[in-house]
């Protein structure tokens, strides 16, 4: 069918009428979600700038809805109440719904807002037969990683660029001020890349798929010499 079990969601509502959880979510992750369309693609990031957890951003009416994956969902639950405050915000995983992928466009689907090529995207009840693996294999193919793949990085060394999940006009957001430093500097030196089993070396190495015949791995931006077509690499990086 079409439904990720290893995805999970997580339901950001507002308990008060002049609440606003988008603007809640505005000043702790990396795209812009008041004024950019929804969904996105965003993260959330240690304040030295390295990725706790990257997701999609739905909205839902006044909620919105972080898809992410399973594994990270309790953390950025734990992460986000901390920085609620006082704020009239409910922050709880969401078990009534569900992420769904296809490659093929489906009723209510949106495409897959950090590359055509991953397909569509859409959220609906869990079905009773999940396609990760077949997911699994066509984001890697892609080059696109996610998830435990790129936890503790520098976010720009995980294309957050190319992947449209950065925005550097919306203004202040947790881990911005190294992130920007290092845009306008052009001082990413390292990238995330999936690549052959032949080409893997360990020091690299992040996460191994031998089923795929495929590594995620943190290379140096020098060492790259066979890029996916969406990736760019400026000369003075």
């Amino acid at each position: 069918m079409t439904y990720l079990a290893t995805r999970a969601l997580i339901r950001l509502s507002p308990t008060a009428p002049d609440e606003d959880v988008r603007k809640f979510l505005q000043g702790l992750v990396t795209q812009d979600v008041v004024l950019g369309a929804l969904p996105t693609y965003a993260a959330l990031l240690t304040p030295q700038g390295k990725v706790i957890a990257d997701f999609l951003v739905w909205a839902d009416g006044a909620d919105v809805l972080l898809d992410v994956a399973a594994d990270q969902a309790d953390g950025v639950v734990k992460r986000l109440s901390m920085y609620r405050l006082r704020r009239a915000i409910s922050i709880a995983r969401e078990e009534g719904l569900a992420a769904h992928w296809s490659l093929e466009a489906h009723e209510g689907a949106a495409p897959d807002p950090r590359l055509a090529a991953l397909g569509y995207r859409w959220l609906a009840p869990a079905d009773d037969a999940p396609v990760d693996g077949e997911y699994l294999a066509h984001r890697l193919s892609q080059g696109v990683a996610e998830g435990a793949e790129i936890t503790d990085l520098l976010w720009l060394e995980c294309n957050a660029v190319d992947l449209n999940g950065v925005s550097f006009t919306k203004g202040c957001y947790v881990g911005q001020e190294n992130t920007a430093r290092m845009n306008w500097r052009q001082k990413v030196n390292r990238r995330v890349v999936v690549v052959p089993a032949e080409q893997s070396r360990a020091d690299r190495r992040i996460v191994d798929y031998p089923a795929l015949g495929l590594s995620v791995e943190h290379w140096r931006v020098a060492d790259i010499t066979a890029p996916p077509a969406w990736f760019e690499v400026s000369p003075e990086t």
